[in-house]
């Protein structure tokens, strides 16, 4: 069983570990609800949202995980592409890609679909200037 498969099917898990993954248990292009920040300040995002994994499957054995959070709030921008997430529609807010620890991800929301994260690919290289 490759590492990608054991982490795939670790995330869709019911157990404990699907809660709360660790760098291991994630895949880029999964999206977790993310608790809301302590001690937002300024312009950032307050509130719980979802958050896509952005992260190079490469690095997800680091402490962190890098992801970008997301807004059904947020008006339409080149740099923010649509994405369905249950029947909503949210975009995922590249600009404002961070890393977390992934200990603050919550349950599992699903994964992006290959045209989705090619838009989030896009978006990113737009936001990063590559």
């Amino acid at each position: 069983m490759s590492a990608i498969t054991r982490r795939c099917g670790s995330s869709a898990s019911s157990s404990q570990s699907s809660l709360r993954p660790s760098p291991t248990e994630v895949v880029r292009g999964e999206v977790f609800r993310l608790p809301a920040p302590r001690g937002g300040r300024g312009d950032e995002q307050r509130g719980a949202r979802h958050a896509v994994i952005v992260q190079a499957e490469e690095f997800l054995g680091l402490s962190t995980v890098l992801i970008s959070p997301t807004s059904t709030s947020a008006r339409p921008a080149s740099f923010r592409p649509a994405i369905a997430l249950g029947r909503q529609e949210t975009r995922v807010l590249v600009e404002q890609t961070t890393v977390v620890d992934p200990q603050r991800l919550g349950r599992f929301a699903g994964r992006l679909d290959a045209d989705e994260l090619r838009s989030v690919d896009e978006a990113l290289m737009l936001v990063l200037g590559l």
